[in-house]
């Protein structure tokens, strides 16, 4: 059997008053005396009382949640989006359901329509490919508010996000303006779709005349420290010449640096590394690393607002997409 639920009657008939000054007492109402209010706020606190709040969203049509799903809980800045956005939502009297896909289209399917299935008032959605958003471009179409936070400018779906093309733009200029020709980029982004990093890294080499040499790109095993430390590996056993690196995360770059270290390359003098996201690690790693910055606090007030005023329409708007210019934040590992 459940545990008892603790109803507006029951406390009616442990203090004496009707269940109308009950309710009432219960939502603070100025209608009711003090001492009566206090009353009934014990008997409600001894009973275990909680307000029935599936009731509540049958009468108002909100549930007061949101969902948010992740495509990892081990991403440094995923973390501290998700951390923003609880304390950005429960300002605005909102709950945060947490889901994770793992990278797997599938199970983002599933995740959303759970989340649809608890009758969310809305979603924050990292889609596990910028490109693939059909299911989430019909979760739009039905009435159901979403906003993107990454994906493509024509996606058909409300985006708030760091314009990470233009990031990785920066960040090669930034190493071609150092004299750097042959320059790596560890990104596996292209196996989901996630295309805007390696988008900016062939545009500035274009602009300087340079051609990509597929010998130096590779797609990590992982995102992980470990992950960055393999690709690094692999690119310097191709000997392709290069003297520069572009990863697609930080942590991609922290494995980066490592093997550079056992192996005695002098950063940045023999290779010179940037890095995505400026996460502390990079910041404090033994060479610190120039990074480009995710502007977590801005992308999250921009998501936020944007779902919150998606939720209050009476029908939803035609989608924007906001995307938010990085900062290139340089240290000793690209700069010396």
């Amino acid at each position: 059997m459940g545990r008892p639920i603790t109803r507006l009657k029951d406390i009616a008939n442990r203090t004496g008053f009707s269940v109308n000054t009950v309710s009432l007492a219960l939502r603070d109402s100025p209608r009711i005396p003090e001492d009566t209010r206090l009353t009934i706020r014990q008997a409600a606190e001894a009973l275990n009382y909680l307000p029935n709040h599936i009731a509540k969203s049958l009468v108002s049509r909100e549930t007061k949640t949101v969902g948010l799903v992740l495509t990892s809980i081990t991403n440094p800045v995923l973390t501290r989006v998700a951390q923003a956005i609880e304390l950005r939502l429960a300002e605005r009297g909102y709950s945060t359901l947490f889901a994770t896909s793992n990278g797997d289209p599938e199970e983002q399917k599933k995740v959303i329509e759970m989340f649809r299935s608890r009758q969310v008032d809305g979603m924050l959605i990292y889609p596990s490919s910028h490109r693939d958003l059909d299911h989430i471009r019909r979760v739009r179409q039905a009435g159901h508010p979403v906003v993107l936070l990454v994906g493509d400018p024509d996606a058909g779906v409300d985006v708030v996000s760091m314009d990470t093309r233009q990031g990785g733009y920066k960040a090669v200029r930034h190493l071609l303006e150092l004299g750097h020709r042959r320059i790596g980029l560890i990104d596996g982004g292209h196996e989901r779709g996630n295309l805007e990093k390696a988008e900016g890294y062939r545009q500035a080499l274009a602009e300087a005349g340079i051609g990509v040499d597929d010998g130096l790109l590779v797609a990590p095993r992982t995102h992980s420290v470990a992950g960055g430390h393999a690709a690094m590996a692999e690119l310097m056993a191709r000997g392709a010449g290069m003297t520069a690196l572009l990863a697609a995360t930080d942590s991609l770059a922290l494995g980066a640096l490592r093997w550079t270290q056992e192996k005695g390359l002098r950063v940045p003098d023999d290779m010179a590394i940037v890095g995505f996201d400026n996460i502390e690690f990079a910041e404090y790693a033994a060479t610190p690393i120039s990074s480009v910055d995710y502007a977590v606090a801005r992308v999250t007030e921009l998501a936020v607002e944007r779902l919150i005023g998606l939720i209050g329409a009476d029908a939803l708007p035609e989608p924007q997409v906001k995307l938010i210019e990085p900062e290139l934040v340089l240290r000793a590992s690209s700069e010396g």
